[in-house]
C-alpha cells in the first residue's frame, strides 16, 4: 500500500489519465467501426465546397490532424440526446410529432438510385396551435455564440448548410406547402429558438443539382473545383481534407 502522499497523488493522477485514455479510445474505436456512408447525405449537400462533399462521398480518408477526437464525438452524441429531449417537449405540449415509421425506421428519402439520401428529424402532423399542418421539423443545438446568430440572423444567414438541408428535405419529403419548424436548443443556457422556415424552391433545386453534379463528376473520375483560390481561405482551414486537397 502506498503511504507517501506525493506517491499517492502521482498514482491517482496516472490512474485518472489511464481511465480517460481508455474511455476516449473506446469511443473513437466504436466510431471508426461504423459502416462508412456510401451515398451523398442531404445534411451536407449545402456545403459551399462541392469538392469537400465529393471527397466525403468518395470516402477519402480525412487528414490525420482532422480526425474527430473523442470530445467531438461526445458533442455529436449530445446532439442526439438533445434532439430526443426536444421531441419530448414538443409532444408533451400536445403536438403530434412523428419521427419513425411503423417498423421503427427514421423517416427519410432516397433518390438517384439510392445515391442521395436524407433522414429527417420529424414531421409535426397536428397540434394545439391553429396553423397549417403537416410541417417538417428539424432540430439542432448550439453554444451561446452560435445560438445568438440564429436569433439575430435566422437560419438562412446563420447557417446556409442547415437552410439547404431544410429546403431539400421539404422538397423530397413533399412537405413544401407549409413552413418547416426549425428549433435550436442552447447547450449553455437551455434557451430554445424557434423559426418557421418557408420552402425555398430555388435553393432546393440548386442543392439537388449539386448532388447530381457530384455524382456525374465522380462517375467520370473528375474532381470538382475547390471553393477557394488558396488554402488560407476560412473554410479551407477547417476542412478535413485540407492537406489532401491542396497537396
Amino acid at each position: 500500500m502506498l503511504t507517501n502522499p506525493s506517491l499517492m497523488t502521482k498514482f491517482h493522477s496516472d490512474a485518472i489519465e489511464l481511465i480517460s485514455y481508455e474511455i476516449d479510445k473506446a469511443l473513437c474505436e466504436q466510431n471508426d467501426a461504423q459502416p462508412k456512408r456510401t451515398y451523398l447525405g442531404g445534411s451536407s449537400l449545402g456545403n459551399a465546397c462541392a469538392r469537400q462533399v465529393q471527397y466525403r462521398y468518395m470516402q477519402v480518408k480525412p487528414d490525420e490532424d482532422k480526425m474527430f477526437p473523442a470530445r467531438t464525438l461526445r458533442i455529436f452524441d449530445m446532439g442526439h440526446f438533445i434532439e430526443d429531449l426536444m421531441a419530448k417537449y414538443i409532444r408533451d405540449a400536445g403536438f403530434e410529432l412523428k419521427t419513425h415509421d411503423s417498423d421503427g425506421k427514421q423517416f427519410g428519402f432516397s433518390v438517384a438510385e439510392d445515391q442521395i439520401k436524407g433522414h429527417i428529424d420529424g414531421v409535426i402532423c397536428s397540434g394545439p396551435v391553429a396553423m397549417s399542418y403537416p410541417m417538417l421539423w428539424e432540430c439542432k443545438s448550439a453554444n451561446t455564440r452560435k445560438f445568438s446568430e440564429f436569433v439575430r440572423k435566422g437560419v438562412a444567414v446563420a447557417n446556409p448548410v442547415y437552410a439547404a438541408q431544410i429546403a431539400l428535405y421539404q422538397a423530397y419529403m413533399d412537405l413544401n406547402e407549409n413552413p418547416a419548424l426549425f428549433t435550436v436548443l442552447n447547450k449553455d443556457t437551455s434557451e430554445i429558438y424557434y423559426e418557421l422556415v418557408p420552402f425555398d424552391r430555388g435553393l432546393a433545386q440548386r442543392v439537388s443539382d449539386k448532388g447530381v453534379e457530384i455524382l456525374k463528376a465522380t462517375k467520370a473520375k473528375e474532381i470538382l473545383p475547390r471553393v477557394a483560390a488558396n488554402s488560407d481561405y476560412f473554410a479551407c482551414k477547417y476542412c478535413e481534407f485540407r492537406q489532401t486537397c491542396w497537396s
